[in-house]
């Protein structure tokens, strides 16, 4: 794979961590760089154990969060585990107004994370 732009990728044991180096996902261009970097650790790596560290993110559009749903559904079409870390209040907030709550599993930090998947 060619070295990712939009996301940075570490191991931890046999789960992939993945951070955002942008804070504010917006732009369609990145995007939709960001989906197929994500979508190729499921589909050409065959990475089975996913966590997405939302540290680094401020502001997510909503064309950004549908990228997300449509990960979450390659991830289960290749049985593998997704799990959000991360994640700012007033982000959460929004996962939870739309009730994608309920579509992922979602901890407070990175080490709740790794301890869960």
């Amino acid at each position: 794979m060619a070295t990712p732009r939009r996301i940075k990728v570490n191991e931890s044991g046999k789960v992939t961590v993945v951070t955002f180096n942008d804070s504010k996902i917006i732009d369609e261009a990145e995007i939709q760089e960001f989906g197929q970097e994500l979508y190729d650790l499921v589909e050409r790596e065959d990475r089975k154990k996913i966590v997405l560290n939302f540290g680094n993110v401020e502001f997510l559009s909503s064309a950004a969060l549908g990228k997300l749903i449509g990960f979450d559904k390659r991830v289960k079409q290749h049985k593998a585990e997704l799990i959000l870390s991360n994640i700012r209040p007033e982000i959460y907030e929004v996962f939870a107004i739309t009730k994608l709550t309920k579509l992922f599993v979602i901890k407070d930090d990175e080490a709740d994370a790794l301890a869960a998947i």
